[in-house]
């Protein structure tokens, strides 16, 4: 078992739960890092490769997520070990008991993340009555179907254009982790111009350099095919994404996908963050001294989780559309602006920004990091 006290800093953890049962192949964990700001919301992922340190990593942004977007909330992530391609019941038996095991942490409140949807999340509601992102016919706004992370991801790169020294118009476009993420991110960027020359899952890559088809990208995905299947292009493994040609490069899958072993692969002018954590402190540190920007994954991809606390307060989807553009434009112009003027890494302008909001309501907080108000059980 990992040292679950070396995560420990001064913002948190506050909590990390371990669930097991074995008597149905249950192993989970939840880390709820900070809850300063108000309960916190982050989602639920699913993969075999999950760890405690991934999911306090995780957490962790969302701290820093729903800080930034000046949301009420902590942040908190959940992480389920198993294949979510495993069949229906199995899956849904594994989440409703572990959101059953974690009926009384009244301050996490479930998402959907990688792995999980709006049905995983209609049957934690169920079970519990604590989530976000549900379907429309419980009420919710649907977080993959309108794709409100990736529409976030467009107001982002409009944004952030300026200060790359690129024009969105004809711009290549490559996209790693063609999902519910990368696919929206990658429809909402052609409309505005850009020309998508490759995109990968975890089959494959497709690359053309005169430019792919989204609707077509798309429609293989729903058949449940990979993007590495569309006919009119050159197959590529699945790590040539890193490397390909292009203006604007956009992770939206794992953690750490680049990283010291690949990063002088990246050719891009501009990356926008839509996955959490997709590239490391270093990499991150040594692509801003090549000149690369880098727009941090907690400032580029908050329109999913603003979309979900604005559910939660009851918002309609069109209102929930119109904060996630007002915030996210104000909050990427307001970091690459300071990073810019003080000659630092767009992320350091971006915690800054992310901790000083923390802090002082830390500061606001009898106990900084921990609640027992009966509104949050």
């Amino acid at each position: 078992m990992e040292d679950c006290f070396a995560l420990a800093d001064q913002l948190g953890p506050a909590k990390i739960v371990h669930v097991c049962e074995p008597s149905i192949g249950l192993r989970g964990t939840l880390v709820i890092d900070n809850v300063a700001r108000g309960p916190s919301i982050g989602g639920l992922r699913m993969a075999p490769d999950v760890s405690t340190a991934e999911c306090f990593r995780l957490a962790r942004a969302m701290t820093l997520k729903n800080a930034a977007a000046g949301l009420p909330h902590g942040g908190g992530k959940s992480v389920l070990y198993g294949d979510p391609r495993m069949p229906r019941a199995e899956k849904e038996r594994l989440i409703r008991g572990f959101a059953q095991a974690l009926r009384g942490l009244g301050d996490y409140i479930f998402g959907p993340d990688m792995g999980t949807d709006e049905t995983c999340m209609a049957w934690v509601r169920d079970e519990i009555g604590r989530a976000v992102g549900l379907p429309r016919e419980l009420g919710g706004i649907p977080l993959d179907e309108i794709g409100a992370t990736g529409f976030g991801l467009g107001q982002v790169a409009e944004v952030a254009q300026e200060y790359a020294g690129l024009r969105l118009d004809g711009a290549r476009l490559v996209i790693q982790g063609f999902g519910a993420v990368g696919s929206h991110a990658a429809r909402h960027l052609v409309e505005r111009g850009a020309r998508l020359v490759g995109a990968a899952d975890s089959r494959g890559t497709i690359y053309n350099p005169r430019g792919l088809d989204v609707a077509a990208l798309i429609a293989l995905k729903h058949s449940g095919r990979s993007v590495a299947d569309y006919p009119d292009g050159t197959r590529l493994g699945r790590e040539a994404v890193v490397g390909l040609e292009c203006d604007l490069w956009i992770p939206a899958a794992r953690p750490d996908v680049i990283n010291a072993d690949n990063l002088d692969q990246v050719k891009a002018r501009l990356v926008i963050e839509g996955a959490n954590i997709p590239i490391t402190e270093e990499a991150e540190r040594v692509l801003h001294e090549r000149g690369v920007l880098c727009v941090p994954d907690f400032i580029a991809n908050a329109g999913g989780v603003i979309c979900a606390a604005m559910e939660y307060r009851g918002a309609t989807e069109g209102a929930a559309l119109q904060t996630i553009a007002e915030k996210l434009r104000q909050n990427t112009a307001l970091v690459l602006a300071a990073a810019r003027d003080r000659g630092a890494t767009p992320r350091k302008a971006a915690l800054d920004l992310a901790l000083t909001r923390v802090r002082k309501a830390m500061a606001l907080r009898r106990f900084s990091l921990f609640s027992t108000a009966p509104g949050w059980l």
